[in-house]
């Protein structure tokens, strides 16, 4: 067995003090908070596809920068192996219990899908044996059904009925080595599945597409009996203009609209909330309050920038907004926090892989601890409430049981004259979490 990462031992916790930037500052994954571990409601994962297959390339720069200790390793199958290798000893050095990949991440593609799903049951038995002897566990598998030439046009919501059938047959296998790796859950990401103009667009056959798509995928998830969470990602743009499953918002009134809110949760990144136009935080309390707060890709964007930077997290009130979502729903059940991330081009050292994730890592675990602050002393939700308070009692308690209509509340506001309202003291809010974020509460 070979080793990939020779200059990194175990990753350990030393505390806010240490100057080892090889050691956690502030996830320390033993520590209980409000009962239970750190790591059990972290959940961390590594995405196989930023972190082993990521070159450093870019727009300007197709060469890649990243320099990888399996560079010499020239066979597609034979890489594709040592990656597998190198995948369980970052997990493990990281102390990291999660990965999740593409299925093209795992094994390359071949020139038939017959072939490719050989290469895959080959590379998926690797990973099995290695699991033997390894504590880290599938978080999620996906399907690359957007990186191929043949999915130009979309994958379920191509113009071509062949494509369609493809792309099928490809989410099929992957959610069949998903499931026999132990996978938690299963993500769709719609990497094409959009329009660029609608010039050539028949933009209602290919929604309906998309809902018979995901119709056949949860029909297969039951067949095989996949007990697994099945989630969408959504994104706004890029690589289409115009993505269909443009935010929380849009999936949650596609899903109900298409009968299938109560087979998909949501798998929230957040720089695709960003570029959507909303807070990270919006996104994730459009899921919660509507049950569909399934897993997050962990990131974040530059504001500066207007495309998908894939950073990783950093930005203490990003973290602790996102872990206050996930205390307030109870926590993860088969979810958890995939560094959807990438290093930058300039930071192309392996061991610039770990920086990355231990920046990331440390950064949520403050996030949590003064998320957990918040929730235990009730400060943002008791003013919430208060300002709420109208709805109550009274004409508000009537408004919600809905026992009044126009006519009423016409009489009502011609009794009752002109409303007093109170301030949202927004200012203030805004002070007391930057006690929390700083530690003086």
């Amino acid at each position: 067995m070979s080793e990939y990462f020779k200059e990194v031992s175990k990753i350990e916790y030393e505390g806010p003090k240490s100057d080892n930037p090889l050691s956690f500052k502030f996830y320390n994954p033993d520590e209980k908070i409000n009962g239970k571990k750190m790591k059990e409601h972290l959940r961390f994962a590594v995405a196989y596809w930023h972190t082993f297959q990521a070159r450093g390339a870019d727009p300007f720069g197709a060469d890649g920068s990243a320099i990888r200790p399996w560079d010499h390793i020239t066979d597609p199958m034979d890489l594709a192996k040592a990656k597998v290798e190198a995948n369980f000893e970052f997990c493990e050095k990281l102390g990291v219990p999660f990965f999740c990949f593409h299925d093209r991440d795992i094994a390359p593609e071949a020139d038939t899908l017959k072939e490719t799903n050989k290469r895959l049951d080959e590379i998926v038995a690797v990973i099995k044996d290695r699991m033997k002897d390894s504590d880290v566990k599938l978080l999620w598998g996906t399907t690359n059904a957007f990186g191929h030439r043949r999915f130009t046009n979309g994958a379920s919501t191509s113009n071509n009925a062949s494509v369609f059938a493809y792309a099928a047959a490809q989410v099929k296998k992957a959610m069949e080595i998903t499931m026999e790796l132990g996978g938690q859950n299963y993500v769709f990401w719609g990497g094409r599945e959009g329009y660029e103009t609608l010039l050539n667009t028949d933009m209602k056959l290919e929604l309906d597409n998309l809902a018979r798509f995901l119709r056949m995928a949860v029909e297969y998830r039951k067949e095989i009996g996949f007990d697994g969470q099945l989630l969408i990602e959504p994104k706004p743009k890029e690589p289409t203009k115009h993505q269909y499953d443009f935010d929380t918002a849009t999936v949650l009134g596609f899903l109900k609209e298409n009968g299938l809110d109560k087979d998909f949760k949501m798998n929230i990144e957040a720089n695709h909330a960003t570029l959507a136009g909303h807070t990270f935080q919006h996104d994730l309390r459009l899921a919660r309050i509507n049950n569909a707060l399934g897993s997050i890709d962990a990131n974040q964007g530059d504001m500066l920038l207007g495309w998908d930077t894939d950073q990783f997290p950093t930005n203490i009130y990003d973290t602790t907004f996102a872990m206050y979502e996930v205390i307030k729903m109870g926590g993860f059940t088969k979810g958890g926090l995939n560094f959807d991330a990438k290093v930058r081009r300039a930071s192309f050292e392996p061991i610039d892989l770990f920086y990355g994730h231990i920046a990331g890592m440390d950064a949520f675990a403050q996030g949590l601890k003064i998320a957990s602050r918040i929730v235990e002393d009730d400060v943002f939700d008791k003013f919430i409430s208060e300002r709420y308070a109208s709805y109550n009692t009274g004409i508000g308690k009537e408004i919600v049981e809905g026992k009044v209509g126009f006519k009423e509340l016409e009489a009502y506001t011609l009794e009752n004259g002109e409303p007093e309202i109170t301030s949202g003291r927004q200012e203030l809010l805004e002070s007391i979490l930057n006690q929390y974020i700083i530690g003086a509460k």
